[in-house]
């Protein structure tokens, strides 16, 4: 942001705030520490949940103030009447924000943004065959470059689980033969590089196995063609001369992203159904909470008309449900009178839902 102002290239860092806004600070950290912001009592990890937050507000009123001069005082003066942490009256007079070198950890970025984009090919695999996220799923295998993405992986696997719905993230060897890669031939881009040499390197290149095709999709790869006594120059090959696809793996479907590879199991057991049927179930009491009016401690009574489909994924899971709607009880009657419908997974249901106290 510094440098696109410095350059006189305002469209860009306001483009870049956004990005960070959006995809980082709003869609990510604040959706996932919804619960460190709700839970209990103003402690350690809690307080610290709320000060990352109000320190990235803090120094965004500052670098949008050149772009957005009337929101961004609004946005400072707000937070600084609470903290008074400064004796300026307008975001306008203080200083500019500058980057502290000392806390930037390049190694934490490339984990979380590692498994933003594990999360991303997840969730549109779970769009492809139309997979609510609410159902949970077994497992997923990535394959791993090298050991250092390997540990990333696993550093962030807990959080990739709990986006995804996925009980089991099992981390693979590049040279596994689980998710085979396959090569072909970009003629588009090739075909001006190479000319006559084209065939030649579209056979070379449909023999790549997933050690070469990863290492290309993570950077380069020279491919010497050997004619005449090396008097040629080599091939430079990057991704953009490759199209890779997969083999099909029965029962999992494959996204690529790169060098980023995600098999998804998509076979759900009955266990895996009832969890999903439960999970279902809570979305749509949590519903009927928030159209009443509920105050998010508000503990309830929940009354359910019985149902031989859904009823033994509810008893299952009885326990999960209610710690999760706040109920002191959830019971079943044969005839429910004035009751609400909802529908778990195309199954009706008549529901009664009563406050506490």
């Amino acid at each position: 942001t510094q440098q696109n102002f410095d350059e006189y290239e305002p469209t860009q860092a306001g483009r870049a705030i956004e990005d960070f806004v959006d995809a980082h600070l709003s869609n990510w950290y604040v959706r996932l520490c919804r619960r460190r912001f709700w839970k209990g009592e103003y402690e350690h990890d809690k307080i610290c949940a709320y000060q990352t937050l109000y320190e990235c507000l803090e120094t965004l009123s500052k670098l949008m103030a050149p772009v957005a001069p009337f929101f961004a005082d609004w946005l400072f003066t707000n937070l600084n009447n609470v903290s008074k942490r400064f004796a300026n009256d307008s975001v306008h007079h203080t200083d500019f924000s500058k980057p502290d070198e000392a806390v930037i950890d390049i190694d934490l970025e490339k984990r979380m943004q590692l498994a933003q984009d594990i999360s991303s090919l997840i969730l549109s695999l779970r769009k492809k065959v139309n997979l609510k996220v609410r159902q949970p799923l077994q497992k997923v295998f990535i394959p791993a470059l090298d050991s250092t993405m390997a540990s990333r992986i696993k550093k962030v696997e807990e959080i990739i689980k709990a986006e995804t719905n996925i009980k089991e993230v099992d981390v693979l060897g590049a040279e596994n033969d689980f998710i085979k890669k396959k090569a072909k031939a970009n003629f588009k881009t090739l075909g001006k590089k190479l000319g006559p040499k084209m065939k030649w390197a579209a056979e070379k290149i449909a023999a790549f196995d997933n050690t070469v095709i990863d290492k290309i999709l993570d950077g380069e790869y020279l491919l010497n063609p050997g004619f005449e006594k090396n008097a040629e120059e080599p091939i430079i090959i990057t991704s953009e001369d490759l199209e890779i696809s997969t083999d099909e793996i029965p029962g999992y479907e494959v996204a690529v992203k790169g060098s980023l590879t995600v098999a998804l199991d998509i076979m759900i057991t009955d266990d895996l159904k009832k969890e999903g049927d439960a999970r279902e179930f809570v979305n749509r009491i949590q519903g009927i909470r928030k159209d009443s009016g509920f105050n998010l401690t508000d503990r309830i009574e929940v009354t359910v008309s019985e149902n031989g489909r859904l009823q033994p994924s509810l008893i299952q899971y009885k326990d999960y449900i209610c710690a999760e709607i706040l109920a002191d009880s959830l019971a079943f009657l044969p005839i429910l009178n004035n009751g609400i419908e909802i529908e778990v997974n195309d199954v009706s249901l008549n529901v009664n839902v009563l406050k506490k106290g």
